[in-house]
């Protein structure tokens, strides 16, 4: 007799797919708004720590309502926390638009901070609607819509901006988004959390210190800085790697933003496709060493790019286009990045094809890594917690975000454009050593 051979636990892509959609619609509002704050903020002629004080109150807020916004799904379900989540996300964008002062501005940012936790319900609800065995791929879907946003929302806001000149104009398109994605939630969402967990005991805990409860918890603590160093690192990354590919490639917006197409690409394709297969051959923890080693060696490998500008670089035209660029987020914080333009001689194709094959592991890494972590908090509490620990994990997300920028733009001023790849590369070297040695085992007592 031969024995029938154990079917593959499968996502339920029908349930799932909803899910994806609406949080792909919502990260399109926020990333058509985020590139351009700073700029909001510089029009009501705020100085440098205003502008910080904007960039800061989305994250800041976050801390404090995420974990209790998730808490809450908990208690009342996904979809009712899930449209209050999207409705005073439309609000503040509304209030973005019509803003007539800095004062308006930071209200509608703490606004969204305070009550948007889209992105965690989402991840809630589908950890209610998978397994051990399929969680990280369902997590991973949150992961590509973000991703999917992230090259999608930037190119809206730069083309809103060119062709009305109102940063307004941007803010209602984040809004109609906002209402989209409210409506799509409204009429195709169905609820994942059964009743017989809505109001149960554990999630009866409600405070207003949910952050400071999960933290204290063991076996999520050690999770939880993770998380939040790794998106330090990464996101650090992300806001650089337009100085440094100026720097080193002679590169500008077009050049940089196919690397980040080409990024995001690689990022959703990892979580869409592969994610959901290596955690079950594999498994969450062997999965967050693999991430934590891909991003190391991607951004040590990046901090070796050889300078050599592309076949296509004039380095007096680059100098004339950088005059009439608008300032990134850290530059109007920090204030003036000076960067080393290469020069003209020795053009070729090394650089790229360096640049390109380093960001290959970095981005299979950061496909990986997210997921993987929340999938190990979510089995380190009980299904009625679903809810708070992952907006726990968001906040520290969030607040990775808010600080990245700008240790990374410090770091590039500091020490040249290497430098802040040098030292995320030797940070997420740390990272893996730690995670090797905690997440071995069963048990976890940090």
């Amino acid at each position: 007799m031969t024995s029938t051979p154990t079917p593959s636990p499968r996502l339920d892509m029908q349930r799932a797919l909803p899910i994806f959609v609406l949080t792909f619609v919502d990260v399109l509002g926020l990333t058509i708004i985020l590139p351009l704050l700073h700029l909001y903020a510089a029009a009501f002629g705020a100085s440098p720590l205003e502008i910080g004080i904007v960039a800061a109150a989305f994250p800041l807020a976050q801390l404090i309502g995420v974990p209790v916004m998730g808490a809450l799904s908990d208690r009342y379900g996904r979809k009712p926390l899930l449209l209050i989540s999207q409705i005073t996300t439309c609000i503040s964008f509304v209030m973005l638009a019509l803003a007539g002062s800095l004062w308006m501005i930071v209200l509608s940012r703490v606004i969204d901070g305070l009550f948007g936790a889209n992105l965690a319900t989402a991840q809630a609800a589908l950890s209610d609607i998978t397994d051990d065995d399929t969680r990280a791929q369902g997590l991973g879907l949150t992961g590509a819509a973000f991703g999917l946003g992230f090259i999608i929302g930037p190119v809206i806001a730069i083309a809103a901006l060119e062709v009305s000149d109102r940063l307004s104009t941007a803010a209602w398109i984040a809004a109609a988004y906002s209402f989209l994605s409210i409506l799509l939630t409204w009429i195709v969402f169905k609820e994942t959390l059964t009743p017989d967990r809505q109001g149960s005991a554990a999630s009866n805990r409600l405070s207003p210190f949910v952050l400071l409860e999960i933290i204290g918890r063991p076996g999520l603590t050690l999770l939880l800085v993770l998380m939040f160093a790794q998106q330090v690192v990464f996101y650090g990354f992300e806001s650089l790697l337009g100085l440094f590919t100026l720097s080193r490639l002679g590169m500008l917006g077009q050049g940089n933003g196919i690397l980040f197409v080409f990024v995001g690409l690689i990022l959703v394709m990892v979580q869409v496709r592969f994610i959901g297969k290596w955690s079950r051959k594999w498994g969450e923890r062997r999965l967050v060493s693999l991430a934590l080693a891909l991003l190391a060696a991607g951004l040590l490998l990046l901090a070796l790019t050889p300078e050599q500008p592309h076949p296509f670089y004039v380095r007096q035209i680059v100098e004339n286009e950088l005059r009439d660029q608008r300032p990134s987020s850290a530059e109007a914080i920090l204030g003036d990045i000076d960067v080393p333009l290469p020069d003209d001689t020795g053009r070729g194709l090394s650089g790229v094809l360096w640049m390109l094959v380093a960001l290959v592991p970095v981005a299979i890494g950061s496909g990986l890594i997210r997921p993987s972590l929340n999938s190990l908090m979510t089995r380190r509490v009980p299904p009625a917690d679903y809810g708070r620990v992952l907006g726990a994990s968001a906040a520290f997300v969030s607040a990775a975000n808010a600080v990245a920028p700008l240790i990374g733009a410090a770091l590039f001023a500091a020490g040249g454009a290497a430098l802040p790849f040098w030292v995320g590369g030797t940070v997420m070297v740390v990272l893996l050593a730690v995670s090797l040695v905690a997440l071995r085992g069963d048990a976890m007592t940090l």
